[in-house]
């Protein structure tokens, strides 16, 4: 059972209109399907009840964190002991002005991108296929087959540690490979405003078409995973050097090296954060040892 101060944050979201629910299975809202239960997890509805509920959250010294579609998270097999504020269906607004897109931080990035082909809006094709929410994917500044978020985002509104919702330019977010502001700053993202330019809808189509077809040919995408396991290493790619000291089909308990990409590391059925996180130690360690490359894990692992 909730202790009182988590009771507390429970009763006062559901005054504020958010759906609540404790002791929630973390494997059901992350795509790697790992992970222990959570005290409580409170489904936010809107920029002033999240604002409201950080400042109890603090004010209470309650442990919080914001989760999106879980895409990038694996969370430990003990669970969270505090809230989970989830920023999903519940607030996913989008909404399009000339070249511009606004978009609620709980949004699927896959719908902002349809939203942008339905309006023949071109840049954001690159985006199509990366299973995360906006917030998420500025938070890490996700990106794939040459671009990055930081190519389209133009502005984004974020609540502060201290509950103040401030936006800041695109010049303001220290953008850089798989980094933001927002790693360090404690902000939380609310909403990011993406500037596209008008194209063609068939080009912009055919664009996602190729690009979800080479996602689908070439990623593990039948098996639960967190996307990219490591981050790319200067001078090579990830998923060569861990091949090189062939480590593809390399297994844990459930998790494995994929073998169709070997920067992916795949929940077969079972896996716990045990067995990711062992397997992960022992792939940096191998390839340290067999390419003298130093590798990176990409996925945040929450405790």
């Amino acid at each position: 059972m909730p202790n009182e101060k988590i009771a507390a944050i429970a009763y006062e979201a559901q005054q504020l209109g958010c759906k609540c629910a404790a002791d929630e299975p973390l494997s059901a809202y992350t795509t790697f399907k790992i992970g222990g239960r959570c005290e409580l997890m409170v489904f936010i509805n809107s920029h002033e009840s999240l604002s409201q509920l950080v400042k109890s959250a603090n004010a209470a010294g309650v442990k919080y964190m914001v989760l999106g579609n879980g895409s990038n998270v694996l969370f430990s097999d003990d669970g969270y002991s505090g809230v989970i504020f989830l920023m999903g269906h519940d607030f996913s607004d989008i909404s399009v002005s000339d070249n511009k897109i606004t978009a609620s931080a709980g949004a699927m990035l896959s719908k902002v991108c349809r939203t942008a082909l339905d309006s023949s809006l071109c840049g954001m094709e690159f985006a199509w296929g990366i299973p995360g929410t906006v917030g998420g994917a500025v938070y890490m500044n996700a990106g794939a087959y040459g671009g990055e978020m930081k190519d389209i985002v133009a502005a984004v509104t974020c609540l502060t540690p201290s509950g103040d919702i401030v936006t800041y330019q695109k010049d303001e977010l220290d953008f850089g490979y798989r980094h933001s502001r927002f790693k360090e700053s404690g902000e939380i993202v609310l909403s990011a405003e993406y500037n596209l330019a008008k194209g063609d809808y068939d080009e912009i189509k055919s664009k996602m078409d190729e690009l979800m077809n080479r996602r689908k040919s070439r990623q593990p995408l039948e098996y639960p995973s967190a996307g990219s396991a490591f981050k790319r290493p200067e001078g090579t790619f990830a998923s060569l050097v861990i091949e090189e000291s062939g480590l593809k089909g390399y297994k844990v308990g459930g998790a494995q090296v994929s073998q169709k990409h070997a920067n992916f590391i795949i929940n077969l059925g079972g896996a716990t954060a045990c067995d990711v996180l062992t397997l992960v130690s022992d792939v940096k360690r191998i390839v340290k040892e067999k390419t003298g490359f130093s590798l990176e894990c990409e996925i945040e692992f929450v405790d």
